[in-house]
């Protein structure tokens, strides 16, 4: 079963007295593909952090399938970051010194999986994003490109219903960039798994279904 997500009036105040975030509210269909669109420092990656359970809200609320996030259960924020919400960042973060498809298995192993396990549903994740052929490579014997596409299949390895996608193509040449878009949307459209991407590359948010502008801190469009 698939979620939906969405929020109401979040608010987010830092101890310094800046406000990243004001009075929003949005919805996200099961099975959308939703661009996160806005200039830098106009809350994008506030808002991404609070919905994947990173930072918290000081004001507001966020529903994943009309259930409240409560920000101070901390076992309720673990099983959100295992079980229903992958990231994909711009700087990869893959560990280095493991190679693709440990870093692939790697969040199972805070389920207690056994290794096999592990790497039976990794390696299907590698295929998923083709690149079953360099499950034995370490990252920095990878592209940039594929080491996204790795991070896409550790993104999903949890069977999350929402994955979310802080410029995921940022560090990417335009031609990789465009590949890694249609990447995901193959997921979204195949897997059914839901996407909301970051991006500041409006040529990209054109593969998604709709845009979500913020402009200092609200949603503008």
């Amino acid at each position: 079963m698939t979620e939906g997500i969405r929020t109401e009036s979040l608010t987010r105040r830092f101890e310094n007295g800046v406000t990243a975030l004001r009075d929003v509210s949005i919805a996200i269909a099961p099975g959308e593909f939703v661009a996160l669109i806005g200039r830098s420092g106009s809350g994008k990656s506030t808002l991404m952090n609070i919905l994947g359970g990173l930072d918290a809200p000081t004001g507001g609320s966020v529903y994943f399938d009309d259930e409240r996030i409560d920000y101070a259960d901390r076992r309720r924020l673990i099983r959100l970051r295992r079980t229903e919400v992958g990231f994909v960042f711009q700087q990869f973060n893959l560990i280095p010194t493991i190679t693709a498809i440990e870093n692939v298995a790697y969040p199972l192993l805070f389920n207690y999986m056994p290794w096999k396990e592990r790497e039976q549903q990794a390696l299907r994740l590698l295929t998923l994003v083709d690149l079953e052929d360099r499950a034995d490579h370490l990252p920095h014997e990878l592209s940039g490109g594929e080491q996204q596409r790795v991070a896409i299949a550790r993104a999903l390895v949890g069977g999350p219903h929402i994955i979310l996608a802080d410029e995921p193509t940022g560090n990417l040449d335009s031609k990789t960039s465009a590949g890694i878009y249609r990447l995901m949307r193959t997921i979204n459209q195949e897997q059914h798994v839901t996407f909301l991407v970051v991006t500041h590359e409006r040529e990209l948010a054109s593969y998604c279904d709709r845009t979500i502008e913020l402009r200092d801190g609200m949603v503008v469009a």
